[in-house]
């Protein structure tokens, strides 16, 4: 079962995610995509390091900024020893591989891209057990000024529809408030 969570930023999608797992597992890997390249986001890690701590639950971290996709079909070998995986965040893993495609400037970076996103939505269908993914809704604000930004708006918005397709829950947080959505799809 996947279940994605997305929201604004600090509208409390993470700490959801974490008592969504804490509810409906006896413990999780939590796989955390960020990268650290300023002081601002080691204090941010180190915030959701020590919640996670203080929440005296069974989290095993993994922290991957790129890997997300290899990583979800090595556990899914083993699910039946990893009762629930969270993955925090889908956005960030974004910017990492997008990023990185554009390291190589024989790569057509979108397409590259969307690539990966489809391997990972492969690696989502596939997972066996509880898989609760967290991402931000990015393309709700201002358009971005710079192409690059616009690309990653567009990218963002792909790869949150293409997880919620296949997910069985999504859930928005917005003021720390979740609402489930899937159940609520108006269908045509």
């Amino acid at each position: 079962m996947s279940v994605l969570i997305t929201g604004g930023a600090r509208s409390g999608k993470s700490a959801f995610a974490e008592r969504w797992c804490m509810k409906h597992a006896p413990s999780a890997v939590y796989i955390a995509t960020a990268e650290i390249y300023d002081d601002e986001m080691r204090e941010r890690v180190a915030l959701h390091r020590k919640q996670r701590s203080d929440a005296s639950y069974a989290w095993t971290t993994w922290e991957e900024p790129l890997r997300l996709t290899e990583h979800l079909k090595e556990l899914a070998g083993s699910y039946q020893n990893t009762p629930a995986v969270l993955v925090d965040c889908l956005t960030l893993w974004l910017s990492n591989v997008l990023l990185g495609a554009g390291d190589d400037p024989d790569n057509d970076v979108i397409t590259v891209v969307e690539q990966e996103i489809e391997r990972l939505v492969d690696a989502v269908q596939a997972y066996p057990g509880l898989l609760v993914l967290v991402t931000n809704e990015v393309g709700s604000g201002i358009v971005p000024e710079y192409p690059l930004g616009r690309q990653y708006r567009d990218l963002a918005g792909r790869l949150n529809r293409r997880v919620a397709e296949i997910s069985e829950q999504v859930f928005l947080v917005t003021a720390g408030i979740p609402v489930e959505l899937k159940s609520r799809a108006y269908k045509l």
